[in-house]
């Protein structure tokens, strides 16, 4: 029990370390260690949200953003800061509040303990110095992951998205996604898109969605053919040109600003990886379908933009287009576990209301190509009735 004791002591509740504590023990004591540690969290995590508000009003009278200019009133000697209201959270463990400011403000509390803090400070202004807009920072702890941030608004570019809307909006948020991959990853130490990762990813399903979520446990020989699978997506992903990857580019995590390019969010996972992946999670988007014929144009013109600039090299349109499907499929398995994890493990039960569309480009794209057939069909006799008996099943349209 040590260990646990320990984890206790630091504050660093309901994390994957306290779950990897938790292992070892018996299951129903596991869980009751897991949600006391989680009730605890609450209370830790309104005692910390207090700290921030009192840094917050510390800061205030000495800001000074160099990225945009604050109005001669924005503040003045010895003044607090304004009222702020709480924001719906993301995936991860950070808490957002917007303040009565203008311009508007963001306060974070990044806890240290899951968050890498650090590589979003250095992304930031690398990306921001390459023409990419990531927020502006006013003031940070890093030790105890406080931050006051530029605010680019409520508009994420999900709100945004229409029939009329999407071809323009789609452009913009390709050209700033050719400008992310222009940017040099030398000194940035990104970690790699590697092998391992990408198999880490999948494995997920094999964890979190198949087992977990859906009740199905995996036989030796379903195993092997998830690992013939795997291997192949990991091949296509490997032999594709290797970029600054943000790893989640999508339209939750572009803000929309009237009149200019999107501000980017959400960067801070970024690695060196296959050039297809953020752009096949933006047009594959898990939160909002498009045909799949503007899919495939928009995927293309993409590539032929690519290979002007000199992100791409000559490639064929087949061979392009393969790459990009395939990693779409690393991805949405990968996905399939971690909006599984998300509910099971998190509470975070809406991202379960996502799964069907995911469902449903994972099964059109595998059946696509004869070497996906073999797990499209496992997945539709084995899965798919128990997918269909659900509470958040619906088909996706």
């Amino acid at each position: 029990m040590a260990p646990l004791r320990d984890y206790y002591r630091r504050g660093r509740c309901n994390t994957g370390g306290l779950r990897r504590a938790c292992r070892s023990l018996p299951c129903p004591l596991a869980c009751i260690i897991l949600r006391a540690c989680i009730g605890l969290a609450g209370n830790l995590m309104s005692s910390t949200i207090d700290e921030l508000r009192q840094w917050v009003d510390a800061q205030w009278p000495h800001l000074s953003l160099n990225d945009f200019t604050l109005r001669p009133d924005f503040h003045t000697a010895g003044m607090v800061a304004p009222e702020w209201q709480a924001l719906a959270g993301d995936a991860g463990f950070r808490r957002y509040f917007r303040l009565a400011s203008e311009p508007q403000l963001l306060a974070v509390l990044s806890p240290p303990a899951t968050e890498p803090n650090e590589a979003f400070l250095k992304l930031a202004r690398h990306l921001r110095r390459h023409g990419v807009l990531t927020p502006a920072v006013a003031a940070v702890d890093i030790e105890r992951g406080f931050f006051l941030l530029e605010d680019f608004g409520p508009n994420l570019l999900l709100s945004q998205l229409h029939d009329d809307s999407v071809e323009g909006l789609y452009a913009e948020a390709m050209h700033c996604l050719l400008r992310m991959q222009q940017c040099p990853t030398e000194g940035l130490d990104l970690p790699p898109y590697d092998r391992e990762r990408l198999r880490r990813e999948m494995e997920l399903f094999s964890e979190w969605f198949a087992p977990r979520l859906l009740g199905y446990e995996l036989s030796a020989e379903e195993r092997a053919m998830l690992d013939r699978w795997f291997t192949r997506l990991e091949d296509s992903a490997l032999e594709q040109p290797q970029v600054f990857v943000h790893r989640d580019y999508h339209s939750r995590n572009l803000v929309y600003r009237s009149g200019g390019p999107p501000g980017v969010i959400d960067f801070q996972d970024a690695v060196t990886g296959p050039v297809t992946y953020d752009l096949v999670s933006l047009l594959r988007d898990c939160y909002i379908r498009w045909p799949d014929t503007r899919v495939r144009r928009w995927a293309m013109s993409y590539a032929n933009i690519g290979m002007e600039s000199g992100v791409l090299p000559q490639v064929s349109e087949e061979r392009f287009m393969r790459w990009f499907d395939w990693m779409g499929l690393q991805r949405h398995i990968k996905v399939l576990g971690i909006f599984a994890r998300l509910s099971l493990r998190d509470g975070k039960h809406g991202y379960l209301n996502d799964l069907p569309l995911v469902i449903r480009y994972t099964l059109e794209v595998a059946r696509r190509y004869e070497e996906g057939e073999e797990f499209a069909n496992w997945f539709a006799a084995k899965l798919q009735p128990r997918i269909e008996r659900q509470s958040w099943w619906r088909p996706a349209a």
